[in-house]
């Protein structure tokens, strides 16, 4: 499975709309892109590979692997890139201004069943990043 988050980039936070094939799963919220800099950037767009990761803070989650310079990048709620964010990508349903949005949790629930519903099936998952 491939999904594909479509970014536009703005000076207070990076906003996105993630799909799978042509149906839009939910909306994204990210850091600016600040060249790559750890914790006050976004990842480089490009082609990734999705990962199930555990961790006492975030439980079961979405890695996002293979980031260059980069290491510990998930997917996870957040509703304010630059208060909650360090380089990771969450989910919202709506985008209220640059880098912010509303309903992170149900959107990143979304998300997430449906990635691991694929992993539950053995299939690879994939994460394309495109303006």
């Amino acid at each position: 499975m491939e999904l594909t988050l479509k970014r536009e980039y703005f000076q207070d936070g990076t906003n996105g709309e993630i799909y799978l094939d042509k149906e839009k799963i939910c909306s994204s919220i990210e850091l600016p892109w600040k060249e790559n800099q750890k914790q006050i950037s976004c990842i480089p767009e490009g082609r990734y590979q999705l990962k199930k990761r555990f961790s006492q803070r975030f439980k079961w989650h979405v890695h996002v692997t293979e980031v260059p310079s980069r290491e510990f990048i998930i997917i996870h709620p957040a509703n304010d890139a630059l208060k909650e964010l360090k380089g990771c990508i969450a989910p919202v349903l709506q985008h209220t201004s640059a880098g912010r949005g509303i309903n992170s949790r149900f959107a990143n629930e979304r998300l997430k069943k449906l990635i691991f519903d694929a992993f539950e099936k053995d299939e690879e998952v994939f994460l394309k990043i495109i303006s």
